[in-house]
């Protein structure tokens, strides 16, 4: 059984251009700004594989970081092709949900974690 809160009903750039919305099953909407995205990649070229170190050095990513392409992997995940040449990420829907940065989601995260 697949999960509304995991399951993208539409994937889009916003009225606007400038961020990625995912508007989910459960009627939820993340809109999400490219460098927000391309800072959170998961790749073993971004984040050291064993510790979870970060090896990305956000300061060499631009503000104006964009997706020249973004594509459906499988029906699980998002791929993106980014302006700066990067490409290995893999952006699962689950943690797409997970990183949601509006402000229900950010309270809702900080409820969990006791903070």
């Amino acid at each position: 059984m697949t999960d509304a809160r995991t399951e993208p009903r539409h994937v889009g750039p916003t009225a606007d251009g400038r961020r990625l919305a995912i508007e989910w099953r459960d009627d939820h909407v993340s809109e999400y700004e490219p460098r927000y995205l391309r800072l959170r990649c998961r790749c073993a070229g971004c984040i050291e594989e064993f510790t979870g170190r970060p090896l990305l050095d956000a300061a060499k990513v631009r503000a104006d970081v964009y997706p020249l392409e973004i594509r459906y992997v499988g029906r699980y995940a998002l791929g993106f092709e980014w302006s700066d040449g990067h490409k290995t990420g893999i952006y699962p829907f689950d943690v797409l949900r997970e990183i949601c940065p509006c402000q229900d989601c950010i309270a809702a995260r900080r409820e969990q974690s006791g903070r």
